[in-house]
């Protein structure tokens, strides 16, 4: 027995840790952690401009395959810290947890609250390089490795300075290189980043950030002085509004900053966005929660005195009165409380309290002076009211059906009732499903064929959803309701995987189920609930090239890539017997299909997640609703990333 002691126990320091571990750090060593790296560096440019220190940022993309990050602010500090004794640049460059954002004398407001940012990039680069004008002075660090420095000190330990600049011109300029035995390309996206770049001018009015590209001459400069109301017209600019300047509110209650900006549209559902200090609440949380609340009150008391509802109505829902409502929320917080590591919800109860009593005050005087648009939001939800009180019945007899549903004749349960276990897998056609039903797990993998494709659910209403006989069953089958009625702690499975063929009719059927779940069930989605299987393309026989015993062995390929990265690294090696490739489910037997796709042990799954709740809102809207023209436009400008199977 091998023994255990302190001898076994690793001590990881530094930023070897984050070496060691970068997903815990940055996410990902793929595109999104890649990329992760350029906002933990942008994040410091940005803190210098919510203090007041800095209106420019550039980025740029370097020809040679590194980033360059360059803000105007003050300059990191290069004095000798007080505890570390060595220059305060390197400290923030090498220490993790280091920084000015722990208290509030440095930065009121911030969004990169953990202090890992610089030294994690730094950590993660094969070569950082840190140029620093402060007091009229320039300065330049180098770090090699994974954040080694290898410029010497001054005999005081101090960074020397290198040259003079005029005292006006201060700032921080960052080039570093994703180190490639860390990440699986070290390739920027050019449109990855100016899409961040758009957000982040929205959010930050008066912001100018300019972005070059070097590899392709692409030059672009971003800046929004309406701020968060440019960002509701952007997000709206293919539909019809019922208004058509966005409605901006914007005070400050105590130490919280608050600004929302709304619009209402010609739609059936409703779009709130929330921000405190630049993070994407996903969830919402307090400050949502605020908002809604006095958005509810406000219009009840409007429609009260105009007339709208008489005194035998009942009150607008909040629901009526949010139809065709798209808003942003963003709040400056000197200490927000965040839910969760991922900061996907606040918890402040002191920013439901501001942005309640803000917006009702500022936005009652608005309408006071607008009383057209209020009028024309109060028909609307009016209309929503109506809709409403007559679909209920309709609705209701539809969700009252779910429960004389006949799951059992497509439906292949499993055993096991034990929800934390249980893992149901939704696969096209009876063909496939006979396959994966003989090669699962009884006890906890239960199968779901579905006969063609579903209902496009972004085209369709609630009713004509709720008769779709695939999405009856499949709602009946999850056990956890839709709409209001929805309960995820009544979902019988952990795992809802999507198991389609790869190819073009496989990704549509993929396309139709994320459709529909994003929008009637998203709390699957936030919960981490669904996953899409991927079974191998390829199977590969081969040999050794040469050597006396020659054993036949065989792997499974994911996809073109890894094959030609296989036959790459494997030349002169090996000898290839026979490459197979699965067009379909089908073509397995189920010994292999168990090995490749539902054995837990071996299989790879993809879990689906939201990273950006505003793209993905657009994006769902653009390929899967009504509207022609920008799908068109969309595809055109994609077409050259597809993944083309001939």
């Amino acid at each position: 027995m091998t023994e255990y002691d302190g001898s076994q126990i690793v001590v990881l320091e530094g930023l070897e840790a984050v070496r060691k571990r970068p997903g815990m750090y940055i996410g990902s060593t793929g595109t999104r952690g890649l990329h992760h790296l350029i906002w933990e560096i942008l994040d410091n440019g940005i803190d210098e401009h919510l203090a007041g220190f800095c209106s420019k940022i550039e980025i740029t993309l370097l020809a040679d395959g590194g980033i360059t990050v360059a803000d105007h602010g003050r300059g990191v500090p290069v004095d000798i810290h007080p505890t570390k004794k060595i220059p305060t640049e390197r400290v923030v460059y090498t220490i993790l947890h280091a920084g000015g954002k722990f208290g509030n004398s440095v930065y009121k407001v911030s969004g990169g609250l953990h202090g890992v940012g610089a030294s994690v990039v730094n950590a993660l680069s094969s070569r950082m390089y840190v140029e620093i004008k402060r007091g009229g002075l320039l300065y330049k660090d180098e770090y090699r490795n994974g954040g080694v420095p290898v410029l010497p000190l001054d005999e005081k330990g101090n960074l020397p300075p290198v040259g003079k600049c005029a005292k006006s011109d201060t700032g921080t300029k960052v080039t570093f290189y994703p180190d490639p035995e860390i990440f699986e390309t070290t390739e920027f996206k050019a449109d990855t980043i100016t899409k961040r770049l758009k957000e982040i001018a929205y959010l930050n009015k008066g912001l100018v950030i300019e972005f070059e590209d070097k590899r392709t001459g692409l030059k672009k400069t971003y800046c929004e002085q309406d701020g968060i109301k440019s960002f509701v017209s952007y997000l709206n600019r293919e539909a019809t509004p019922l208004h058509q300047e966005p409605i901006y509110i914007e005070g400050t209650s105590g130490d919280i900053e608050v600004e929302v900006a709304f619009q209402y549209i010609s739609a059936y559902t409703e779009q709130i966005n929330a921000y405190c200090n630049r993070i994407n609440v996903v969830d919402g949380g307090t400050l949502v929660t605020g908002f809604k609340t006095a958005l509810t009150r406000v219009m009840n008391q409007y429609a009260r005195e105009l007339g709208i509802l008489k005194d035998k109505d009942e009150n607008f829902d909040g629901k009526d009165i949010r139809n065709g409502l798209v808003a942003i929320i963003s709040i400056k917080h000197p200490d927000p409380q965040f839910e969760g590591q991922t900061k996907t919800k606040l918890g402040n109860t002191d920013a439901k309290v501001a942005v309640d009593d803000i917006f009702a005050r500022e936005v009652t005087l608005y309408f006071d002076k607008n009383v057209e648009i209020l009028k024309k939001i109060l028909e609307n939800s009016m209309k929503s009211y109506q809709a409403r009180k007559a679909g209920d019945k309709a609705r209701n007899a539809v969700l009252k059906q779910l429960n004389d549903v006949d799951t059992k004749s497509k439906l292949a349960a499993c055993s096991s009732k034990k929800a934390s276990e249980c893992e149901v897998y939704i696969v096209e056609g009876d063909s496939a499903g006979g396959t994966v039903k003989t090669a699962r797990n009884r006890k906890v993998q239960a199968v779901l064929p579905l006969r063609g494709k579903i209902l496009n659910v972004e085209k369709a209403t609630l009713e004509k959803i709720l008769t779709n006989n695939e999405i009856k069953t499949m709602i009946a089958s999850f056990g956890c309701g839709i709409g209001d009625d929805f309960d995820i702690s009544k979902l019988r499975y952990d795992k809802i995987i999507i198991l389609t063929d790869a190819d073009v009719d496989g990704a549509h059927i993929s396309t139709l189920l994320l459709t529909f779940f994003y929008r009637f069930m998203p709390e699957l989605i936030k919960a981490g609930k669904v996953y899409r299987g991927l079974p191998p393309l390829y199977k590969i026989d081969y040999e050794a090239a040469s050597g006396k015993k020659k054993k036949k062995e065989s792997r499974y390929i994911m996809d073109d890539f890894e094959l030609e990265k296989f036959k790459k690294e494997n030349a002169g090696k090996i000898k290839i017997i026979n490459v197979q490739r699965y067009k379909g489910l089908g073509e397995m037997d189920a010994s292999q299909l168990w090995e490749t796709t539902l054995d837990p042990e071996t299989r790879t799954l993809a879990q689906i997640t939201i990273s950006d709740v505003v793209e993905a809102d657009e994006i769902t809207g653009l390929l899967m609703g009504s509207a022609v023209p920008p799908r068109r436009e969309f595809i055109m400008s994609e077409a050259k990333y597809a993944n083309i199977d001939v």
